[in-house]
């Protein structure tokens, strides 16, 4: 299975730590919307990343492939079982997907993602417009995780999405700052399938400066 896109999205992030806490071997091909792949178009005609090749099947968006991972792969299961708690999962990845992540996308372009690995200068009027959109969002987040364990019941999507969607906006602001929030994230990144997507981001990060590739942007 292969999937296409940069880690450093929530994203692909996201389809990554799922595959890996179900156990998933993929190969992630390096893609970005930016400059496209044949391969990549192919699976994802308009440039949403991630994408999927799973043999001649192929699908684009995080959400999406969550859903065939979840019905390929049903262990561990990663969606709650109770109707009222799928519903939750789904609205906290909504949450996550649609209004966490454009604050997250430009808080961390503008101060890092941009000028580390495309050669960009850092923009901080965008960068600092983009925190304040997130704080509200934070605000209500820090008021739903719990003291002890999970979003839900059990670990699932819910807490798969939006700790991506932090570990992406962490790259220009402090997303621990709230109690709840930073100790329920310190508790997401301890899980082994975390550190194993870490360790592959943090590479191919330094793959990209050490090349020199990022600065033709």
């Amino acid at each position: 299975m292969k999937i296409f896109g940069f880690p450093t999205s929530p994203y692909v992030r996201k389809t990554l730590l799922i595959a890996a806490e179900k156990g998933v071997e993929v190969e992630l091909v390096e893609a970005t919307p930016h400059k496209p792949t044949p391969d990549f178009l192919a699976a994802s005609p308009f440039r949403m990343m991630p994408a999927m090749a799973d043999g001649d099947f192929m699908l684009p968006d995080s959400t999406a492939i969550f859903m065939y991972l979840e019905a390929k792969y049903p262990e561990p299961a990663l969606l709650p079982s109770s109707p009222e708690e799928r519903g939750q999962a789904m609205w906290f990845d909504e949450f996550a997907d649609t209004i966490l992540a454009n604050s997250a996308r430009g808080v961390a372009f503008n101060r890092y993602i941009g000028p580390a690995l495309l050669g960009l200068p850092v923009n901080e009027e965008a960068a600092g417009e983009a925190e304040v959109k997130a704080h509200p969002a934070l605000d209500w987040l820090e008021q739903q995780v719990p003291e002890d364990g999970w979003l839900l019941s059990t670990y699932s999507l819910a807490d798969i999405a939006v700790a991506c969607c932090l570990r992406t906006l962490a790259y220009g602001m402090d997303v621990k700052a709230r109690p709840r929030t930073g100790a329920w994230l310190e508790r997401a990144e301890a899980r082994p399938a975390w550190i194993a997507v870490a360790e592959k981001e943090a590479a191919m990060i330094e793959a990209a400066k050490a090349s020199g590739h990022h600065k033709a942007g």
